[in-house]
């Protein structure tokens, strides 16, 4: 079994592992427990009741988080002629075609979202077994594959984010930095639970999230109450009053 460090050691026996802790309990919880000399990002993890063999139980879907991620989004887009000169304008980060889908082939990856316009599918389709597994690849249901690329880089760069279930029905999300406040995590958070809930599947039997936990880069995870899913920032203002 793996050994942890000191820091890790010491951060962890801050934590009460057999407790769920209101959200802006954790928030605060998570920044008195970060490692890092760097802003390090904070991730949340809900872990759900759905069964992703079924394909009427899986999530998938984007949402724009109201303070973004705090950090530059690098974006590739998959297109060409007066579409690629769009995607140029908008701000897209790297824009090619079929240059573009061979660099991918030979390993390049420094990009965070990939964009394409519908004719670049075929091309771009070839591309699934790399793309995929790191969740790049562009879809329709997302809004990646669109012939308003302008709007879809801007959405981007602005915070917009994919959510989607993995192979253990987990989502996981980043949802900002360290060096965001209390109430910009907060808000950030409550975004990302309420998308959940709004996009549970009619399907899902059982209890649907089943447990939530927060934590930086390097920090331990935090148990967070799934039930706490409304007035966040209210009751974080109230509590510290």
């Amino acid at each position: 079994m793996a050994k942890h460090g000191k820091t890790y050691v010491e951060s962890l026996a801050k934590v009460d592992r057999t407790r769920e802790y209101t959200p802006h309990e954790a928030v605060k919880l998570m920044k008195e427990t970060k490692r890092a000399k760097f802003d390090e990002s904070v991730e949340v993890h809900f872990r759900t009741g759905l069964n992703v063999r079924h394909a009427d139980e899986q999530l998938r879907g984007t949402i724009a988080l109201p303070h973004g991620l705090g950090k530059e989004v690098k974006i590739a887009v998959f297109a060409k002629g007066d579409k690629a000169k769009e995607a140029e304008e908008a701000g897209a980060d790297i824009v090619g075609a079929e240059d573009l889908a061979a660099k991918v082939q030979d390993g390049f990856m420094d990009f965070d979202v990939a964009i394409a316009t519908p004719d670049m599918m075929p091309i771009v389709g070839r591309l699934g077994r790399i793309l995929g597994p790191s969740g790049k690849m562009p879809n329709p249901k997302v809004g990646t594959v669109t012939m308003d690329v302008a709007k879809a880089v801007q959405e981007s760069k602005s915070g917009k984010v994919e959510y989607r279930t993995d192979r253990t029905a987990i989502v996981h999300m980043t949802v900002g930095k360290t060096s965001f406040s209390d109430e910009q995590l907060l808000e950030n958070y409550q975004a990302v639970l309420e998308e959940l809930l709004r996009a549970k599947p009619s399907a899902a039997k059982g209890k649907y999230i089943r447990t939530v936990t927060l934590a930086s880069t390097q920090g331990p995870g935090i148990k967070v109450d799934p039930t706490r899913t409304k007035d966040l920032v209210e009751s974080e203002t109230a509590s510290a009053a």
